[in-house]
């Protein structure tokens, strides 16, 4: 059985209380606990650094759970990898630049929730703001920051108008997208 590590990287906000992206996260574990053994973190309580760095070389797959602040993680996010991140546990120097990760073997899936709309991805004419991009490019930061440290990506889970959110469709779509990567049964 392999091991799933679940990390909820929300962020209070006032406008983002985090109600959508815990659901999320209780969804996936609930979903994928028959099939796997599955671990989980959520930043906003706090860690242990060398708690973290285990639960990383214990997991096969890890899923990032975040809404997307500025085209990136939240901010507590980023200090949790500042600090769990470590050189020499998750990468090493190499002569080639990015190919020093040492959790290679392990995959991650970012599942992310955006204010913005679906419809203003991969539409440059009516929606011009991503020039086209899909989701994933946009989100070339958070895929490199996994990249770097050896992990291989698996297909993003994609929620959008996260401010308004109708839940029965998002969790629906969820559980499609974790039946469709994880091929429950």
């Amino acid at each position: 059985m392999k091991n799933i590590l679940v990390i909820n990287a929300h962020e209070y906000h006032e406008m983002a209380k985090g109600q959508l992206n815990q659901t999320l996260t209780e969804r996936m574990v609930d979903k994928l606990s028959p099939f796997y053994n599955v671990k989980t973190t959520i930043v906003e309580k706090n860690y242990d650094i060398k708690e973290e760095q285990e639960k990383f070389k214990w997991a096969d797959i890890i899923i990032i759970q975040t809404p997307v602040y500025w085209y990136n993680y939240p901010a507590g996010f980023k200090k949790y990898i500042d600090t769990v991140y470590e050189h020499g546990v998750f990468y090493r120097g190499t002569d080639t630049y990015g190919a020093g990760g040492l959790l290679e073997g392990r995959q991650y899936m970012l599942s992310v929730t955006w204010g913005a709309g679906e419809e203003v991805f991969n539409n440059p004419i009516d929606q011009p703001f991503f020039e086209g991009k899909g989701v994933d490019e946009v989100l070339i930061a958070m895929h490199k920051t996994q990249q770097f440290i050896g992990l291989k990506p698996l297909k993003t889970l994609s929620n959008h108008s996260a401010l308004q959110p109708d839940i029965e469709k998002i969790l629906e779509y969820t559980d499609k997208h974790l039946e469709e990567v994880f091929s429950l049964s």
